[in-house]
Formats: C-alpha cells, structure tokens, sequence
C-alpha cells in the first residue's frame, strides 16, 4: 500500500503539473482508486485465508494468487490509462531534453559501458565488498543495465524507446533485489553510476568530436 500511495502521489502531482483537463485527470483518480480497492480486498483476502486454513492448502493457495491477480490486472489497467493520458504531455519535453545531448557515437557508447564497468570494479575493489561479479556495492548489473538504457536513449533521442531502455533497466536491478544478492542501496548506487558516467563519457566524445 506505501508503494501504491507513492506511485499515487507522483502520477497525481505531475497530472497537476502538467496542467492535464478535468476529465484526463478524473480518469486518472479513478484508475488510482481502482488499484488501491483492488489491493484493500487483496489484502483481506489474505487474512480471511489465514484465518481459515493457517495450514497450507492448495485451494488457500489459489485462493491468494487470485486476489494477487486482481491487483496485478488492476496496476496494468491502471498503466496503461496513465500511459495514454499523460504520454502527449511527457514524451514531446522527454524528447527535447533528449535531444539536447545531440547524436552520440558507436565508438563512446562501447567505452562508456566499459568504463561504468572498470568504475564498479574498481569500487568494489577499494570497499572489499563481494566479487568483481556478484555481490557487493555497487552493483555491477544495475550500473550497466543503466549504462545501456542511458546510452540507447541518449543515441536514440526517442523518448518511448527510452523510457522502455529505462524500464527494463529497473527490472534488471529490482531482480538483484529479489534474488536478495544487493541491498537497495547498492543498487541505487550502481544504477546511479552507470548513468551518470555513461553521461560524462558520452559528452566527452561528442566534445571531442
């Protein structure tokens, strides 16, 4: 519920920010409130489950991985009624901004996932934290997943292909989260070197060029 009122709130003050209408932002509140109501029953299906049948049981099991269903079709609902609400409003200043940094070359996007890689071993190396490939702070799979999304968005300049680079980064890191190998700060660490070196790298070379 912390993570759905968060999400809540960002979606709700960027909507408010951006100036969407009455109707856009409606649609939006409701989406919202759909998730947070799918989730409310979620939850108290789970504790009647526990309360019936504390030991296992395949049907308690169906019974949990349901209402979990519900919540998972509600959050996709929700996605996409916020991706086509606020797509027309984002994407055109994402793009912009993008384009800012101007065309990057094969030859700097190649180093700089090399050189995000050299800066988490390094890292690593001087705090004596894990291996060079598991474990540890930074860490190296969310600086280079990040590394990749950054510079494909930066090289594309589109906005769409970008915020799919950069979700598909996220699922990478929150995997290294779930397989419990990463604290959530050594992810964040790593995610925010692979994107800010990838960056520094990237201008380099377009400086140079």
């Amino acid at each position: 519920m912390r993570t759905h009122f968060i999400a809540a709130l960002a979606v709700l003050l960027a909507a408010l920010f951006l100036r969407i209408s009455p109707l856009e932002f409606a649609l939006l509140a409701l989406s919202i409130l759909f998730v947070l109501f799918a989730e409310l029953i979620n939850t108290a299906v789970e504790a009647v489950v526990d309360l019936v049948s504390p030991e296992f049981h395949p049907l308690a099991k169906i019974a949990k991985d349901t209402a979990a269903g519900g919540v998972l079709v509600a959050a996709c609902g929700a996605g996409i009624m916020g991706y086509l609400i606020l797509a027309k409003y984002i994407l055109p200043i994402y793009g912009k901004a993008l384009a800012m940094f101007g065309t990057q070359t094969d030859l700097g996007t190649v180093v700089a996932v090399l050189v995000v890689t050299i800066v988490v071993i390094i890292i690593k190396s001087l705090r004596g934290s894990g291996t060079p490939l598991h474990g540890g702070g930074p860490s190296g799979h969310a600086a280079v997943a990040f590394s990749i999304a950054t510079a494909v968005s930066l090289n594309t300049a589109d906005p769409l292909i970008s915020l799919l680079c950069v979700a598909l980064a996220i699922m990478v890191s929150h995997s290294r989260l779930l397989m419990k190998i990463h604290t959530m700060w050594e992810v964040v660490f790593g995610s925010l070197i692979g994107s800010l070196v990838t960056v520094i790298v990237l201008l380099v070379f377009r400086h140079l060029g």
